[in-house]
């Protein structure tokens, strides 16, 4: 007569398994936690970069223009130099000269807000756009224009 034998058995004690889904179910929450954050912070870079593309180009137009309105074309002589006409650094509603900026603002897209300030010091003027976004974020943009 074969008498019993002892087998070995392989499997999962009911102790194993518990742990085994209380470590993938952290697992799981933190990579949900990692995706919901990405979701939601999704749209961000176009907003920034719709921000600084709108700065760029207004601070583009206004370099682009006459240090004073009494600056000749070309800009040689400049005003206030010797035998040149003096400088007025007085905005007017011409849009044809840097000071004409000074209090600007518009929304060039919809929730966004640009605006910019002109200052004059030692014959530097210092134009600042700034951009608010939908997000209530502020970008700077800074430009110096000599008088030349």
């Amino acid at each position: 007569m074969l008498t019993p034998t002892k087998k070995n058995q392989s499997g999962v004690s009911l102790i194993e398994l518990i742990v085994f889904i209380v470590v993938v179910s952290i697992a799981l929450l933190v990579l949900v936690g990692i995706y919901r954050q990405a979701t939601i912070n999704n749209a961000d870079p176009i907003i920034r970069m719709r921000a600084l593309e709108s700065a760029q180009s207004l601070l583009d137009e206004i370099i682009s223009l006459r240090y004073d309105e009494a600056t000749p074309t070309g800009g040689v002589p400049a005003c206030s130099t010797v035998g040149a006409i003096a400088c007025n650094n007085l905005p007017d509603d011409n849009m044809n000269d840097v000071d004409d900026y000074h209090n600007f603002s518009d929304t060039p897209y919809p929730n966004y807000v640009r605006s910019v300030s002109v200052t004059t010091a030692n014959n530097i003027k210092l134009i600042t756009v700034s951009v608010t976004t939908p997000t209530s974020e502020t970008f700077l943009l800074s430009a110096e224009r000599a008088n030349f």
